[in-house]
């Protein structure tokens, strides 16, 4: 599914099972706070903290789902393209960072 397309289909399910988006103030709280459960999971599965039982049978994939959903929420109500958007930012990470990638002695062992 393309970006353009999960815009599409966020706007849908805000159509039929939401009433409205939440405005940008509150859909960027949210966003941070899918981040930071995002953030649990990684510090203590792959981290040096301990992983607490309660947290255990937290699913990454879907905690990183619900900051996409966010994001498309987001994009879609300020009208931002993220395809396009998306697509620039790579072209422009590729000129940029190629080379300093390659050469960078940290990333070499």
């Amino acid at each position: 599914m393309s970006l353009k397309q999960s815009q599409e289909q966020v706007d849908q399910w805000i159509k039929s099972h939401g009433v409205r988006y939440f405005n940008e103030l509150t859909n960027m709280a949210q966003l941070t706070e899918e981040v930071g459960e995002v953030a649990r999971i990684i510090a203590r599965r792959y981290g040096e903290q301990s992983e607490k039982e309660s947290d255990k049978n937290k699913d990454l994939g879907e905690e990183l789902a619900d900051v996409m959903f966010v994001v498309l929420c987001l994009a879609n109500q300020t009208g931002t393209d993220l395809e396009g958007a998306f697509a620039k930012k790579l072209q422009l990470k590729t000129e940029r960072d190629h080379d300093r990638h390659h050469n960078n002695e940290k990333l070499k062992s």
